[in-house]
């Protein structure tokens, strides 16, 4: 099999999502120089600036983002395979290197559950997948915690949030959002997941649902964290 992908590769090479260059035997969607030097957020998800954004929000047990998002950055050029060109492994290869840092920290226990963002119902045909289940499905697979992207609702189409001011953002999302099958997490530690965290807007009006319909404990993980006005 090892000569048959080599043999392959020689005439449809692969090529890392993030930096172009050729993958090697043994890389798969990013190559070992651009896992080694991801902008990691390097801390962890009880007491971070995540968590400090949503203070007062939402009643957080963790919270957390994997990386950090910088304008022009590898993190942007990521996501925007992972959302843009249909790359959804992305996803998946960022939740799955996530999931094996919760994991080293002990958090592999911490959740019963994890529930993606979701994406409106055109958007997720245009798509064809929502970036955030992808990145569910990796962490899922590494902590050995179901996920399920049929839980939350998104009941309008919304535009980007992005360029939106603080308020915007909020006013954008407020009421977009409902639990479809509450007695899936009823008593049930969720973690809520996205692929970025502004201001926090998207995860306070998604994450009340969760409260509200009876989760016993919430918690929250992005792919990476964008500063304030990114």
């Amino acid at each position: 099999m090892g000569i048959l992908n080599d043999f392959v590769s020689l005439f449809f090479p692969r090529y890392c999502l993030a930096c172009a260059n050729s993958l090697v035997g043994g890389e798969d969607t990013l190559c070992t120089r651009c896992l080694v030097h991801l902008p990691k957020a390097h801390y962890g998800l009880t007491d971070n600036p995540v968590k400090d954004r949503l203070l007062g929000r939402l009643p957080l047990a963790y919270a957390g983002a994997f990386l950090q998002l910088k304008k022009g950055g590898i993190v942007q050029k990521m996501l925007h395979q992972l959302k843009y060109k249909h790359h959804p492994e992305i996803g998946v290869k960022l939740g799955k290197v996530y999931g094996h840092d919760l994991k080293r920290a002990g958090l592999n226990e911490a959740f019963d559950l994890i529930v993606p963002v979701p994406l409106h119902a055109s958007r997720l045909r245009k798509r064809g997948y929502n970036q955030s289940a992808k990145f569910a499905e990796g962490l899922g697979y590494v902590l050995g915690v179901p996920w399920d992207e049929t839980i939350s609702v998104r009941k309008a189409s919304t535009k980007t949030q992005t360029s939106k001011t603080k308020l915007e953002r909020w006013e954008n999302v407020k009421g977009v959002f409902a639990v479809a099958q509450a007695e899936k997490i009823a008593g049930k530690r969720i973690l809520l997941v996205d692929d970025v965290i502004t201001t926090g807007a998207t995860l306070e009006a998604c994450g009340m649902h969760l409260v509200s319909n009876g989760c016993a404990q919430l918690s929250v993980a992005c792919i990476a964290e964008a500063q304030l006005g990114t």
